[in-house]
């Protein structure tokens, strides 16, 4: 059992199911397998949850990515130009840069933190 199992954290950043953090919300594990980055299971194989409990459920979370792209943002901003001290332009390149190879961890992980809005642990399903 992980350190943090049994809370939202775990959840959001193992991809595992808000209720019983045991079933894995997405078909498959690689986020960079670009045509199924976002294919989810429909119910959790271990607690039989269901994930998209409403049609279009998901869209909230493009305001959740937002948000996630910004913080990652504001990180590599921080790292590269403090940091190591790049100029302006280098900067914003390494920053669109870090955005587009980010971008499927950045999906799923604003997914996670949607889900996890609405769901929450429960102990008795998790065994």
């Amino acid at each position: 059992m992980s350190l943090f199992q049994g809370t939202k954290l775990y959840s959001v950043c193992t991809g595992k199911c808000p209720v019983c953090h045991q079933g894995r919300m997405y078909q498959y594990r690689n986020a960079y397998q670009l045509s199924t980055t976002l294919e989810m299971n429909e119910r959790c194989p271990h607690c039989n949850t269901k994930f998209k409990i409403e049609p279009s459920f998901f869209y909230g979370a493009m305001y959740v990515s937002y948000a996630v792209g910004v913080a990652f943002a504001i990180a590599v901003f921080l790292i590269s130009f403090f940091l190591f001290n790049l100029g302006r332009l280098t900067t914003f390149i390494t920053i669109a840069g870090s955005l587009i190879l980010l971008l499927p961890i950045i999906l799923r992980l604003s997914r996670n933190i949607w889900i996890n809005i609405f769901f929450k642990y429960d102990p008795n399903r998790a065994m």
